[in-house]
């Protein structure tokens, strides 16, 4: 099938790869990364606080939940940062105003995703430069200046009949020598490449093992699309049910388990490809610090985010941490965001892309940025 760009085809050998997992729900960072070292934590949290002596201990402060032990190796590489008391300026504790405002990078039309590929393109970006796993686009990618949805390798097909119609719209589209016509041949090229990709038994890098879920099948296909070299420039995947109102170790364990072994999996699968390669983990909101009367938690403020490769200064946990003594609390007794989400992304959107404005990326705003790479 003849190509309507060469990026599909492998001018993106050297691309940096920017792929964030979106914890929906308002994931509690207290929880996935505990406070094990303040003594408040354990007052407002007697029953479902996690234990010292079982927290895997990161620093004189930090602990990481024992059920994200897989991520461990990756800190004590140092590929893996983690950022604690990070969030947005978004104060209302609405899942969907919450989620609107960091996606779309602040109170601005369109996506952060979307302008950072617009303000970074050279003008050859094809149909998969942007990759969203998933049915639809999220916010983050409004405005990309291509992107493509897709669940899966295999939705991405025609059935039976693919070939003879791929043909014939190949033909069509190659005798269009408008915008139109190329945005066309792009499409097809696209979808031939992931034609062949379907068809090839992809064996996983550095006997990374997946899970046998949604996540990891997605970050296995993000891992197979970045190996190709199809020029994929940014990849966005959820995790959703964070919300853990009634019993937190209920809900979240079995997704802590899930995120950390994707994880893991795609560290171990993308080997040296991690250097250009960096996954972000983000949510809306934490949780409120004290537990609530069905053992759970409500809506809070500060949670976490967590930077793995590309370059980042890891094995280390990057906060303003003042404690969790009620002077310290914000509003109904949340933890604070002391660090914006923005001064973690506009570092990390530089160091992929150095050409890049922070200031058209994220409008209005002011960047103190985190310094992710030491």
């Amino acid at each position: 099938m003849a190509q309507g760009t060469g990026f599909v085809d492998g001018i993106g050998d050297n691309q940096n790869t920017v792929v964030v997992i979106f914890l929906r729900g308002g994931a509690d960072g207290l929880t996935l990364v505990p406070p094990v070292g303040d003594d408040a934590y354990y007052r407002a949290r007697p029953y479902i606080s996690i234990k010292k002596k079982d927290a895997i201990a990161l620093d004189g402060t930090f602990g990481l939940n024992p059920e994200m032990a897989a991520l461990k190796p990756l800190y004590d590489d140092h590929a893996l940062a983690i950022v604690h008391g990070v969030g947005s300026e978004d104060s209302s504790r609405s899942h969907f105003e919450a989620q609107d405002l960091m996606e779309q990078g602040g109170a601005t039309a369109g996506g952060w995703i979307g302008r950072y590929l617009r303000a970074s393109s050279l003008g050859n970006d094809g149909p998969l430069t942007a990759v969203a796993i998933g049915k639809s686009l999220p916010v983050s990618l409004r405005g990309a200046p291509s992107s493509v949805a897709m669940e899966s390798f295999e939705t991405l097909s025609l059935g039976a009949e693919e070939a003879p119609f791929l043909s014939a719209l190949q033909k069509m589209y190659a005798h269009e020598k408008s915008g139109i016509g190329k945005a066309g041949l792009d499409s097809l090229a696209a979808m031939d490449r992931i034609k062949t990709m379907r068809e090839t038994d992809y064996q996983p890098g550095g006997g990374a093992e997946y899970g046998d879920d949604s996540l990891s099948r997605g970050l296995r296909q993000v891992a197979q699309l970045i190996k190709a070299k199809v020029g994929l420039k940014a990849a966005t995947i959820d995790l959703d049910g964070w919300d853990s109102h009634i019993v937190t170790g209920a809900v979240m364990n079995p997704l802590m388990q899930r995120l950390s072994t994707a994880m893991s999996a795609f560290y171990l699968d993308l080997d040296r490809y991690m250097e250009t390669t960096t996954l972000l983990v983000m949510t809306e909101f934490g949780r409120r610090v004290y537990e609530n009367a069905s053992f759970g938690t409500d809506h809070g403020r500060g949670s976490i985010m967590m930077a793995l490769g590309g370059g980042v200064a890891g094995g280390r946990v990057l906060s303003d941490w003042a404690g969790l003594e009620e002077d310290n609390l914000e509003g109904p007794g949340d933890l604070p965001v002391t660090i914006n989400y923005r001064d973690v992304l506009a570092p990390i959107l530089q160091n992929h892309a150095s050409h890049v404005d922070p200031g058209a990326v994220f409008p209005g705003y002011e960047i103190s940025p985190v310094a992710i790479f030491g």
